[in-house]
């Protein structure tokens, strides 16, 4: 079930990485507006994932249970409420970005170039929330191989569009760092129009009472916010964390910016098989549950954890032993190159205490606590930053000394995750 995934991952995350490789070829101010604007924006865009993960619970709950024709209400519910955030996050990103990162931003530099990043990218919101919704429902049902074409159909759009309007190549204006976020609009625009025509044409409209626009219901709605409210904001509060630590970073100055955005994409690229058994975890944990196993639960999370653990091991060999081949396929810069070797031998550490406890947090929100799991979150969230401004602000430490907070977010969260787990009270559900 996770390999699907793990192929659309790869495809969606090599997005990043293109993007960081070209953005990078027009210096530190833009390789470091370019982490800052796209986090930003990520962060927003995460309560709509989180509300994605929720449906995605549910709808796999009630697959394991059979129920086949509820899970069209689900989704018809999960888009009303999608594209009304999405509204609300495009109103939020044309208001409030431009006083907020001005505010904040030492560079100016840095805030001009995150702004224009944001004026164009802003318009992809839509689309980006529509293929939320499907993708929660094609993984909620189990059927993930679908998610492997869309995102390779995505990624092959993007990168191609990318080289053509950062670059100004096939008749298309140079635009820069705009470019790269046309460039992701278009290929979301691409994915929706593949999603939609595909599920159009399938039996799954038929079995599943897909787009039968039900008149929305408090009834429904109640259960779905009850699951997917406290993971909305445990996703945007773990990526606003990660905006926050960004801007840590952007005091201690471009160069240590511009080499935190490389690590960035490799950190997000490493992270992919993990990321791919995670939402495995939730899916099939809520299938058990749903089919009456609730005793499998633990044995079916340290089983992936087993696995998750194995395939981080061998993909960190490559930022322990090439750190500077991998850097220079991002930048040309000797000095960002040099500043970037001891980020990516931090990480190596960060992705394997990540390769455990994502697992197991990922299995405590599959049973349905998604409110215990955002109690996590914060308290989590809240030591890592203290951290991390600590070390930057008060010691002076250098960027590689607060990269490795990531080691202390990961396992406190992990820890308490798995003692939460053990007091099994999940099963009263």
């Amino acid at each position: 079930m996770a390999y699907p995934i793990i192929i659309g991952l790869v495809a969606q995350n090599l997005m990043v990485v293109i993007d960081t490789a070209f953005l990078g070829r027009l210096g530190e101010v833009t390789l470091g507006a370019s982490a800052i604007g796209g986090i930003f924006y990520l962060s927003l865009v995460m309560l709509g994932a989180g509300f994605s993960v929720g449906t995605q619970i549910m709808i796999g709950r009630r697959n394991g249970e059979r129920k086949y024709r509820n899970i069209g209400r689900i989704f018809d519910h999960a888009i009303y409420f999608l594209l009304l955030l999405a509204l609300l996050v495009f109103v939020l990103l044309t208001y409030l970005a431009p006083s907020f990162l001005s505010w904040f931003l030492s560079s100016d530099a840095v805030s001009e170039e995150s702004l224009v990043f944001l004026k164009y990218r802003r318009f992809g919101i839509f689309f980006g929330f529509l293929n939320l919704g499907f993708h929660a429902f094609y993984v909620g049902i189990t059927r993930t191989m679908l998610l492997s074409v869309s995102t390779t159909i995505m990624a092959a759009v993007n990168i191609v569009l990318d080289y053509a309007l950062i670059f100004g190549h096939f008749g298309l204006p140079e635009m820069g760092i705009a470019g790269a976020a046309i460039a992701t609009n278009i290929a979301e625009l691409v994915t929706f129009i593949f999603f939609l025509a595909y599920t159009w044409r399938s039996h799954n409209m038929h079995i599943y009472k897909l787009f039968r626009f039900w008149k929305p219901h408090q009834r429904l709605y109640r259960p779905l916010f009850k699951l997917a409210i406290p993971v909305m904001f445990q996703f945007f509060l773990s990526f606003a964390a990660w905006f926050v630590f960004f801007m840590i970073i952007e005091q201690i100055g471009e160069t240590a910016l511009a080499a935190s955005n490389i690590t960035r994409s490799v950190y997000m690229l490493l992270m992919i098989p993990v990321w791919g058994l995670s939402s495995a975890t939730n899916t099939l944990v809520s299938n058990t549950i749903g089919r009456g196993n609730s005793q499998e639960v633990l044995p079916l999370i340290w089983k992936i954890v087993i696995i998750s653990v194995v395939a981080n091991l061998v993909m960190i060999q490559s930022t322990i032993f090439f750190p500077r081949e991998i850097a220079s396929l991002f930048t040309e810069d000797q000095h960002l190159i040099e500043a970037t070797v001891p980020l990516l031998r931090v990480i190596s550490l960060a992705l394997i205490v990540f390769s455990i406890t994502m697992i197991i947090f990922n299995g405590l929100s599959g049973t349905g606590k998604t409110m215990i799991a955002l109690r996590i979150e914060l308290f989590s969230i809240g030591l890592y930053l203290i951290t991390a401004f600590a070390l930057a602000t008060v010691f002076n430490a250098q960027a590689e000394a607060v990269w490795f907070v990531e080691v202390v977010y990961f396992g406190i969260m992990g820890l308490l995750a798995f003692l939460s787990l053990k007091k099994g009270k999940w099963k009263e559900i």
